[in-house]
């Protein structure tokens, strides 16, 4: 079986592509998905082994590379060349993914809380195995004691600020996903297989947006050194806010990916307009 993704479409506009995180879906970009599309088509992509995607055979032919060629394919069977890209942890990876090595589809990037990999070849190795015993975890336990321990881990403590009725949708959502695709996602792209993009980011010339919650340090150091490799990036850290930014600060987080999308594309049809005079 070949990659392949499933997409939800919204509104009309200029397209912005949305990416999710290991154990989300088009699903979990909530309130902020309906917002953005008041004036835009976000086009929100299940990746392999969440939501609507169908779970690969073999974990070896869905690489991140692999995923991003698939994404191409399916924004370009929806009309689409290019779009702007959000995506969030796994999905910031997939989404740097596309630019680094299909820039021709990316007109802006907005990474959130994204990483280019584990430079460090034994880091990797270890992480790698640490991923695939949680795989097989997931497989023997099941998943409500998998999601409760996912988020329980000290990366997740700022959400216990959200309302009782918001952890328990996101509770049930995750509840919602599949033990087998979990655990594919983790053995064909977490981040102990992703091949690391540090030594690429010098050529991605693609205005990027690179945004992380102040609490969490490890992300917003990561977002800091990732914008002094990119030739044309800015970090934007959220205050009050943790990992998952778009959720525990939705407000926060349109107030920055809405202006820099919009001066993205005034910049682009300002340009257009002198090439053509």
């Amino acid at each position: 079986m070949s990659v392949e993704v499933a997409a939800q479409v919204l509104g009309e506009g200029p397209p912005v592509v949305l990416l999710h995180g290991f154990t989300g879906s088009a699903l979990a970009w909530g309130d902020v998905a309906s917002r953005l599309a008041r004036r835009r088509r976000v086009i929100a992509f299940d990746l392999p082994g969440h939501g609507a995607a169908p779970i690969p055979h073999d974990p070896e032919e869905a690489r991140l590379p692999d995923v991003a060629s698939a994404l191409v394919r399916a924004l370009a069977a929806l009309g689409v060349e290019a779009a702007d890209w959000v995506g969030y942890s796994l999905g910031a990876r997939t989404a740097l993914q596309v630019a680094v090595t299909q820039p021709e589809a990316v007109r802006a990037l907005v990474l959130e809380s994204g990483s280019p990999g584990i430079a460090d070849s034994l880091e990797r190795a270890a992480r790698a195995e640490a991923d695939a015993r949680l795989a097989d975890a997931i497989e023997r336990d099941g998943l409500e004691r998998f999601v409760d321990a996912w988020l329980a881990q000290p990366l997740f403590a700022s959400q216990a600020h959200l309302p009782p009725d918001v952890r328990a949708r996101e509770r049930a959502r995750r509840l919602g996903g599949r033990t087998s695709g979990y655990a594919f996602s983790l053995r064909a792209m977490g981040t102990g297989t992703q091949q690391p993009l540090w030594e690429r980011l010098a050529g991605v010339r693609i205005r990027t947006l690179l945004l992380a919650g102040a609490l969490d340090v490890k992300y917003c150091a990561l977002a800091h050194a990732m914008a002094a490799a990119l030739p044309d990036a800015r970090v934007a850290i959220v205050r009050g806010a943790g990992h998952a930014v778009h959720l525990e600060r939705p407000d926060a987080w349109l107030d920055e990916v809405e202006p820099f999308l919009d001066g993205v594309r005034a910049h682009a049809q300002a340009r257009a307009a002198v090439l053509s005079a």
